[in-house]
């Protein structure tokens, strides 16, 4: 594996602590928050790229488990890696690769993009919906019913913003000459 730059390392850094920072701020509606965590992965992917913007989400992750309340809520701990809501946390690392893939493929056609983010934030939806209905003991319509259906609007809502943001950030960051 070839090592990573300074570079590398501080936009991983940096992208990770966006996540520490944004993902406990979340919206109560219901069960499952809504959490900013998805849309920083998603503008991650725009300007790290698949590899990059998985790390950093696993080390936001890992500063979660440890203890550190930057998930959802201002929560932190194994607990809540563990709970009935951990699944999604899990399933973001699968989102993060998806959406890289396709961002990486397109060679960044918003559409696509588009089209990719979605497909990672419904692998995420299903894997945590999973983990939900194993954890709770629940029918898979309720779980859909408080951890799915709500979000789906503001998760496209997130998309929409991420590739106008993560491009616009992107392209002021080659103009600079910071990234490439």
């Amino acid at each position: 594996m070839k090592k990573l730059s300074i570079y590398q390392m501080t936009t991983c850094a940096i992208m990770a602590a966006l996540m520490c920072i944004l993902g406990p701020m979340s919206v109560p509606i219901g069960v499952v928050p809504v959490s900013f965590t998805n849309l920083v992965i998603y503008i991650a992917v725009i300007l790290l790229g698949t590899k990059l913007s998985t790390i950093s989400y696993l080390m936001y992750l890992l500063l979660g488990v440890v203890g550190l309340p930057v998930f959802s809520g201002y929560q932190g701990g194994l607990p809540k890696l563990s709970g009935p809501t951990g699944g999604y946390l899990i399933g973001f690392i699968l989102m993060a690769i998806v959406c890289g893939i396709f961002y990486e493929k397109s060679k960044g056609h918003s559409l696509i993009t588009g089209v990719g983010m979605i497909l990672g934030t419904v692998i995420a939806y299903a894997f945590g919906t999973v983990w939900f209905v194993l954890m709770m003991q629940c029918e898979v319509a309720y779980a859909l019913t408080v951890c799915v259906f709500p979000f789906i609007p503001f998760d496209l809502i997130k998309i929409v913003i991420a590739i106008f943001l993560g491009k616009t950030v992107k392209a002021a960051l080659v103009k600079a000459g910071l990234a490439g």
